[in-house]
């Protein structure tokens, strides 16, 4: 794909009105998951979901890649019974039990099948926008099921450090290698935010999110008791701060002045966990600052609303 592509350079603009989208989350491995739910389901004027799809994950929270899906898909409906939105219920999808065995072979599930299926009643000029704040191996496997969607989705992902960071040894792209390798070198339209080096400013404490959360409705107090214990599980000194990083990928899609980003040529991530370049490379949208502040305004006045 050439970098003058006009259709690709379209899709890789802020999009304006209200937009379909789809969220892929691992939303039982950290705190933020939760955050980013709510953020896009209660930022309804903008965003619409079509999909919420169960991302697979493995750490200590979970007892293998199929366990940690499980846990997220269930966790899913936690959030939306808090957020009383059981008219979601049925979009929410199970997704991948392992990651990519290859680039060119694809996991089977419930959620890679829908996504393949869905995006084909899209358009290069009227595309589905796609969060993905998790291995990405839901949407890669879609990909490699139908790879005519390519040019029908905007995909928003949350995975990898900085350029120039001195490693990718990030959670969500060191999981699954091969999957982040089909995203970036497929063509579609990718808007990359790192965690390291530039999400890794987004951080909130208990003083805040006390101030802004604590008795506003069910869904904060979850939010900020979840938190909390978290950290001090996690072991989290008293002046605790925790990154609140799958916010910002919600936080792209929406009108606002939240971050600062650029066109470059996509990255190659490598399976020793380091990047290469070729300025060849068709452009992906790179996230290079995030103005904390503001966002942080904007997402605790969705969430108490």
């Amino acid at each position: 794909m050439r970098q003058d592509d006009t259709g690709l350079l379209n899709r890789l603009r802020k999009p304006a009105g209200q937009i379909d989208v789809i969220l892929d989350t691992d939303t039982y491995n950290e705190i933020d998951d939760q955050f980013a739910l709510s953020f896009l389901v209660k930022s309804r004027e903008k965003l619409n979901p079509v999909g919420i799809y169960a991302a697979p994950f493995y750490n200590n929270k979970s007892s293998s890649p199929a366990d940690g899906m499980e846990k997220s898909y269930n966790e899913i409906f936690n959030i939306l019974s808090l957020l009383e939105r059981d008219d979601l219920k049925p979009l929410v999808k199970r997704g991948s039990v392992s990651y990519l065995p290859s680039e060119t072979e694809s996991v089977d599930s419930e959620a890679a099948r829908d996504l393949a299926e869905r995006a084909m009643n899209y358009t290069p000029d009227k595309p589905l926008y796609i969060v993905a704040i998790g291995a990405i191996t839901n949407i890669a496997s879609a990909l490699i099921i139908k790879p005519e969607i390519r040019d029908r989705v905007v995909i928003v992902w949350l995975g990898g450090h900085a350029h120039n960071w001195p490693n990718t040894r990030e959670f969500n792209m060191m999981q699954d290698v091969a999957a982040a390798r089909v995203i970036f070198g497929c063509g579609a339209a990718v808007v990359q935010l790192p965690c390291m080096g530039v999400v890794s400013s987004f951080t909130t404490g208990r003083p805040e999110l006390e101030y802004w959360l604590k008795g506003k409705n069910k869904l904060c107090d979850y939010l900020l008791n979840y938190t909390a214990e978290s950290a001090i599980k996690d072991g989290g000194l008293p002046n605790w701060t925790r990154v609140i990083w799958d916010v910002t990928a919600v936080a792209w899609l929406l009108d606002g002045d939240f971050m600062e980003d650029h066109l470059c040529p996509g990255p190659i991530p490598q399976y020793d966990h380091h990047y290469s370049f070729d300025p060849n490379r068709h452009f992906i949208r790179y996230v290079y600052h995030i103005k904390r502040d503001e966002l942080f305004k904007a997402l605790f006045e969705v969430l108490v609303k």
